[in-house]
């Protein structure tokens, strides 16, 4: 199986699909899990300061027989850790924790707090060397604007709900002027089997000798999206992977395209959200 890595507005070239560890509880899981994954071939893994398991991300791949240039690490910084003095502090830690001198990609994980100073001390790990691209999880409206208009550089992804039930068509267009490539959570739509059952999915499983869930990680492959299913079950961490050995066609793309409900699973208003996420700080 052969990876498929995707060209960023920056220069710098991403493994396309990988592993997300989000609710893998624990570092010694996340290690048993990322170590797997890369014995399998997985070259991506997406974490966060929220996620307390970047340590078991960096023990992984230290002790992985990898080069740390293979493996490409995306995290992420909570609001906590936005702010002008803040956000270096926090970078720092974040590279401790990952035991690396490097992240390959570093998002605003939520769009709270000082993010504008939070991006602007980002640009400067940049510059420092620090992190090589930088971009945005679950931005949207006028606070996607004005990072879009502080940004001297522009997000390189875009990180947040993207499926067959919810495609992003209006983000996509207003961000593909950037160059800023989608990347997908909740890429089976939070396992929802109305969706993952749907009849085209089905029939396509049963001509490609696929399974479903197959079906919809090559779609999001051929629809340009970075995809990161979670998973800690070895067999799924298998399957999730055995999707470079056919395509789609166009219609059959095309049909998947036509089931777009714009329908989110994780629908929280700003102002709860906010009030949900603002005040709540992860542990070193």
């Amino acid at each position: 199986m052969t990876q498929t890595y995707l060209t960023l507005n920056d220069g710098h070239r991403i493994p396309q699909f990988g592993l997300g560890v989000y609710q893998i509880n624990g570092d010694d899981e996340t290690e048993k899990t990322v170590t797997a994954a890369l014995k399998l071939g997985y070259r991506h893994i997406d974490t966060a300061h929220a996620y307390q398991n970047e340590r078991g991300v960096g023990a992984a791949i230290q002790k992985s027989d990898l080069s740390r240039d293979d493996v490409w690490i995306t995290s992420k910084l909570w609001p906590s850790d936005y702010g002008k003095t803040q956000t270096p502090v926090a970078i720092d830690k974040m590279l401790t924790r990952l035991k690396t001198d490097h992240l390959d990609l570093l998002l605003l994980h939520q769009q709270f707090g000082d993010y504008v100073s939070a991006w602007q001390a980002m640009e400067a790990a940049v510059r420092d060397g620090k992190v090589r691209s930088i971009g945005l999880s679950n931005f949207d409206g006028e606070r996607l604007d004005k990072i879009l208009t502080v940004a001297k550089i522009k997000p390189a992804v875009m990180q947040v709900e993207l499926h067959p039930y919810y495609q992003q068509t209006a983000l996509k267009a207003k961000l593909a002027p950037y160059g800023t490539k989608m990347e997908s959570w909740y890429p089976l739509g939070h396992g929802d089997s109305s969706l993952i059952n749907e009849p085209v999915f089905t029939e396509l499983a049963a001509k490609y000798n696929k399974s479903n869930v197959q079906i919809i990680l090559r779609w999001h492959l051929q629809s340009g999206h970075i995809v990161f299913p979670k998973t800690t079950n070895p067999k799924h961490l298998r399957d999730n992977f055995d999707v470079f050995d056919f395509a789609l066609t166009n219609d059959e793309m095309a049909e998947i395209v036509a089931i777009n409900q714009d329908k989110r699973y994780y629908n929280v208003p700003l102002k709860e959200a906010e009030q949900r996420f603002g005040s709540w700080v992860p542990a070193d």
